[in-house]
C-alpha cells in the first residue's frame, strides 16, 4: 500500500499514556502506541509528536496558582512525558530525537525548526515537548503551530472517541458522528474538539487534521495508509 501521508505531526494527550491509571505513566498503554508509531517510521511515514501532561499536573486545576506558574509546571510535565516517549521507542529500536520549547540542554535539543526538518529526513522521530514555551497555550495550540512550522501533510489528534460527534456519545445515545467537518464548523459550533485558539490556526495555515480512537493503536498506521478511520477537519 502507498502511503497518503508522509509526514504527520501526532497530538497524544497525557491522559492517554496514563491509562486506567488516570496518573502517571502506564506502560502496558504506552508501548502498543509506540509499536505503532514503529510501524509507520518502517514504512516510511516520518513523524513528530507532540505530547501534552495531564496525567501529572492540569494547570487549570491548579487553584489559586498564579496562572503563569501554573502553566510552566504543565510545560515540565510534557517534557517528562516526552522523555517517556522517546525512551519506550528506542527500546522498540526507533531513532529519536526530544526538541523542548524551554531550553533543558541537559535533557533534550532546544525546539529549532530546521533541526527537526534535519531529523525527519534522517528518518528519526521527533518529539516535541514543553508546548509552545508560553504560558495560557494548550498542548493543542502547540500541535497546530508544530505541524504548519514542519509543514506536516495532516494533523493526527488522538483522542478516546471515534471521531467529532455533535454531542457527548458517552452522554447521548443519539449522537451523530461527523465523516468530515470544516474548522470554521468547529469553532462556530464549539464542538469541543479542540480550543478555539488551535482550531483557528489550523484554519489560518491550511493544516487538516484527523480526530480519531487512540484506543486501538493501529488506527495511527491505517489513516497515514488513507483507510476511512475518525472525523476528518478541513481548513475550509
Amino acid at each position: 500500500m502507498e502511503l497518503k501521508y508522509k509526514r504527520i505531526l501526532l497530538k497524544l494527550s497525557g491522559e492517554a499514556l496514563a491509562g486506567d491509571k488516570k496518573t502517571g505513566l502506564d506502560y502496558d498503554v504506552i508501548v502498543p502506541i509506540c509499536k505503532a508509531v514503529k510501524r509507520c517510521a518502517d514504512a516510511g511515514v516520518q513523524i513528530g509528536i507532540v505530547v501534552g501532561g495531564g496525567n501529572f499536573w492540569r494547570g487549570r486545576s491548579s487553584g489559586s496558582m498564579d496562572r503563569t506558574r501554573a502553566d510552566h509546571i504543565g510545560m515540565l510535565a510534557t517534557a517528562m512525558n516526552a522523555l517517556a516517549l522517546a525512551d519506550a521507542l528506542e527500546h522498540l529500536g526507533c531513532e529519536v530525537r526530544v526538541q523542548t520549547a524551554i531550553t533543558m540542554t541537559k535533557v533534550a535539543e532546544p525546539y529549532i525548526r530546521n533541526r527537526a526538518i534535519r531529523h525527519f529526513e534522517k528518518g528519526r522521530i521527533v518529539i516535541f515537548g514543553c508546548g509552545t514555551g508560553n504560558p495560557f497555550f494548550s498542548t493543542d495550540t502547540a500541535a497546530a503551530l508544530r505541524a504548519s512550522e514542519i509543514e506536516a501533510d495532516i494533523l493526527m489528534k488522538a483522542t478516546m472517541v471515534d471521531g467529532v460527534y455533535d454531542k457527548d456519545p458517552n452522554k447521548y445515545s443519539d449522537a451523530v458522528k461527523y465523516d468530515t467537518l470544516a474548522f470554521s464548523e468547529v469553532i462556530g459550533s464549539q464542538l469541543g474538539v479542540m480550543d478555539s485558539a488551535a482550531a483557528a490556526l489550523c484554519r489560518d495555515n491550511g493544516t487538516t487534521m484527523l480526530v480519531f480512537d487512540l484506543s486501538r493503536p493501529d488506527n495511527i498506521y491505517d489513516a497515514c495508509m488513507g483507510a476511512k478511520v475518525g472525523t476528518l477537519i478541513l481548513p475550509e
